[in-house]
């Protein structure tokens, strides 16, 4: 992976692996195996070298994002139930007052942490690809927040698949949109780690500018861009797109809310020979199970598929009385099996089996995940969207 950021304070990948292992040396003087490690970190190249260094030091992380109120803070703190956080020197101060019986790490001391080979060689034998790599917060819609556990193995079947469906290359420039505590940027993170593409943080004061924003997608070249649907309605609203194009760009995919046909259609003509792809799944299959091509224009009153299951995935239609749905046009709930589940949420039994079932897939009982989600099959089998079971 190649970072290339205005929040960027080293040079060449070499010295961020280095800084990583460094910070992971420090960690994992009290970093338990598989322990969190909060981060409480604005989302730029600092905090993704404290991400690496809590995996080298045999943790788990998971970003405590700055712009969160003080009760939702507690609430994922008490999830994670530990007694430090890292933060920086342009955080301490907050972090204070939101974590007052925490002990504070600071990243600043951290990146002078000597790198501890013969320590990190010992906490990587201990490793095997079912540990945890992050945890991601649910909304907390109804209740406390769930921590989703994701493993190594979830990230790396799904982000193989990815690469491979999208032709991402070492010559791409991906730019992140999507905050680091959710799972959207794992769809930016990881796809540069595998393949070496350049991966550029796009500023958030940008988001307000559309004009600025078209700018840094010009002058950095960007090919490649997983966003938010609301991120790509922003510029195509403000006529962005009539000011520059962002000629550079050859995929743009979204997911997570529904494109409005007008913004897609703009996005369409501006770029034509661009893929465009919509994607679907929740957190707890790590990232996503389906995705659509869109090869054509679609009428307003017309929706779009969130299609068939990416490789090493099963997804299926199951109804009320826990049958599979296989006729078009009958709704069921969305639920995958395969590859690329998370773990679970954590330190919750009993929510995890809930949602994560074993269930006869295929003529052999599999662990599925129940997402609450309704669909149906259109006549050429990918599933459409349909709302939510519990509204």
């Amino acid at each position: 992976m190649k970072l290339n950021s205005i929040y960027a304070p080293y040079g060449a990948t070499k010295t961020r692996k280095r800084v990583g292992r460094g910070i992971g040396s420090g960690l994992g003087k009290f970093v338990k195996n598989n322990d969190p490690v909060p981060v409480y970190m604005e989302k730029g190249i600092s905090a993704l070298e404290v991400f690496m260094g809590a995996l080298y030091s045999g943790g788990f992380y998971s970003l405590l994002n700055v712009g969160l109120p003080k009760m939702r803070l507690e609430q994922i703190i008490n999830v994670l139930d530990v007694d430090y956080i890292v933060t920086d020197n342009e955080h301490l101060e907050d972090a204070k007052v939101f974590f007052p019986d925490k002990e504070l790490i600071l990243y600043e001391d951290l990146i002078k942490e000597e790198i501890n080979d013969d320590l990190l060689n010992e906490i990587r034998k201990k490793k095997i690809d079912l540990d945890p790599v992050y945890a991601n917060f649910t909304s907390g819609s109804t209740g406390v927040p769930k921590g989703v556990i994701v493993g190594n193995r979830s990230i790396i079947d799904f982000v193989d698949n990815f690469v491979d469906t999208f032709g991402i290359k070492d010559d791409d420039v991906i730019a992140n949109q999507a905050p680091f505590d959710f799972d959207v940027s794992v769809k930016d993170i990881y796809p540069a780690l595998k393949t070496g593409a350049t991966l550029v943080i796009v500023p958030k004061e940008l988001f307000s500018k559309p004009a600025l924003l078209i700018d840094f997608l010009v002058d950095h070249k960007v090919t490649t861009m997983t966003w938010a649907v609301s991120a790509l309605c922003l510029i195509s609203t403000f006529h962005g797109l009539d000011y520059k194009v962002p000629t550079s760009v050859k995929r743009v995919m979204f997911s997570g809310e529904v494109m409005p046909m007008k913004h897609l259609k703009s996005w369409m003509e501006h770029l034509p020979n661009a893929m465009f792809v919509n994607l679907y799944g929740p957190t707890e299959i790590t990232c996503n199970c389906t995705y659509f091509p869109i090869e054509r224009q679609y009428e307003d009153s017309e929706k779009i598929p969130a299609g068939k299951a990416f490789p090493g995935r099963r997804v299926i239609l199951v109804d009320e009385e826990g049958k599979q749905v296989t006729e078009p046009g009958v709704q069921g709930e969305i639920c995958s099996a395969g590859e690329s589940l998370a773990n679970g949420y954590y330190k919750e039994p009993e929510q995890t089996a809930e949602k994560f079932v074993l269930y006869p897939v295929d003529g052999t009982e599999q662990r599925m995940y129940r997402t609450g989600d309704l669909g149906s099959y259109d006549e050429e089998g990918n599933i459409v969207f349909a709302g939510r079971k519990d509204f």
